[in-house]
């Protein structure tokens, strides 16, 4: 089990706004605006996007000494997920601050997630030995959604309060959910996506998995924003990520047959396609697609090698999440828009919801964590860089 201790650090100053922009029905009213009056922190800027607002801050909140949060997210070691733990780190430093605990009296969280994303079978077994850790809240992001209910059948049972951030299920114990409103997100990227094609033409998704609700619920929103309101926008293919040995499978037949085809009796595996030639195939068979949407930061990656590889650089692609090297792809071109999550504010209101659950204190059952639409064009103002992360 991997597990990074958290302890807090805290960065708050002055106020900020988030307003919208966008198409009538569509999320954009997420979007982060430039307030040219006040300059404030990326953190705080991050923070003013969570609301309630209740949720950026941790007045009022009087947890006994030496309490125990569990954070359990879907990976370790990625920007998004490193975020989130910042988020919780400056949470609980801000709460022991305001209560005055130092030393043995601290309340502590951890942070702990599979070494892979998507990881189902170690997810559940973080879960289960943190819950023999009896937490005070215990807080997960589900990779499935259907997997963990016998483990919150033992929470509920031993008064352990369970929070869901990022992710959600269908567990009807949840004390909270804290996240961005990934429907309306997908309805923002494809408005964006409409726009950048000029409202006609094929377009390819491809979604992180079929397993969790935020998957489902940005397929929801593209979908659905598409077919409301762009019928000379087609979405001709839907590639799911954790379907990638079904696709080697296809891909290896494909191979097979162009093997016959010039006259080659070779026969190719599935066990020998490599995850290149997948995506390679995948544009082969649309060759009239003019975007792709991807779900999330890795699918994302994934799929501006893939247009690179095939010198498909009139193909306009739009993404989810940052990171390092999205944002320098969105800065060299080759990306065409990310929206960016708010993994910071996930981070720090999971904190306050499980800090909440645990007290009885009574919570919202949604708290939306917002999001940005970011471009080259507006990369460099104040508030869209506040919200990038590495």
């Amino acid at each position: 089990m991997k597990n990074r201790s958290i302890l807090l650090t805290c960065m708050l100053c002055a106020s900020l706004f988030l307003t919208a922009c966008g198409r009538d029905d569509t999320s954009d009213k997420n979007n982060v605006v430039l307030n040219e009056e006040k300059a404030e922190s990326k953190y705080q800027t991050r923070l003013n996007m969570v609301q309630p607002q209740a949720y950026s801050s941790v007045e009022g909140i009087k947890l006994e000494k030496g309490s125990y949060i569990s954070i359990i997210g879907k990976a370790e070691d990625s920007a998004y997920w490193d975020e989130i733990a910042k988020g919780a780190e400056d949470a609980v430093k801000a709460l022991n601050e305001q209560l005055g605990y130092e030393g043995k009296d601290k309340i502590k969280v951890t942070y702990n997630g599979p070494s892979h994303e998507g990881d189902v079978d170690e997810q559940i077994n973080i879960l289960d030995e943190e819950l023999d850790r009896y937490p005070a809240a215990l807080a997960i992001a589900p990779i499935d959604r259907t997997a963990c209910e016998v483990q919150f059948d033992l929470a509920t049972e031993n008064d352990i309060p369970i929070v869901e951030f990022d992710s959600g299920s269908d567990y009807q114990g949840i004390m909270a959910k804290v996240m961005t409103n990934n429907k309306e997100a997908g309805m923002t990227a494809a408005d964006k996506m409409a726009s950048l094609i000029d409202e006609q033409g094929e377009v390819l998704l491809f979604v992180q998995d079929n397993k969790s609700t935020s998957a489902q619920d940005r397929e929801s929103g593209i979908k659905g924003q598409i077919q409301a309101h762009y019928p000379q926008i087609q979405i001709s293919g839907t590639y799911y990520m954790d379907d990638l040995e079904e696709l080697k499978k296809m891909t290896a037949e494909k191979l097979t047959e162009k093997n016959k085809a010039n006259g080659s009796e070779e026969e190719v595996t599935a066990d020998s396609v490599t995850e290149e030639q997948v995506m390679a195939q995948i544009l082969e068979q649309h060759p009239n697609a003019k975007g792709c949407i991807a779900t999330s930061g890795e699918v994302t990656e994934k799929v501006l090698d893939m247009c690179e590889a095939a010198g498909k650089e009139d193909m306009k692609i739009i993404g989810f999440d940052g990171g390092e090297n999205l944002t320098e792809a969105l800065d060299d071109g080759s990306l065409d828009g990310l929206i960016i999550q708010n993994p910071y504010g996930i981070g720090y209101a999971t904190v306050v919801a499980s800090a909440r659950s645990a007290l009885d204190m009574g919570n919202e059952a949604f708290v939306d964590t917002g999001y940005a639409w970011v471009t080259k064009e507006n990369m460099e103002e104040t508030a869209i860089k506040n919200m990038l992360y590495e």
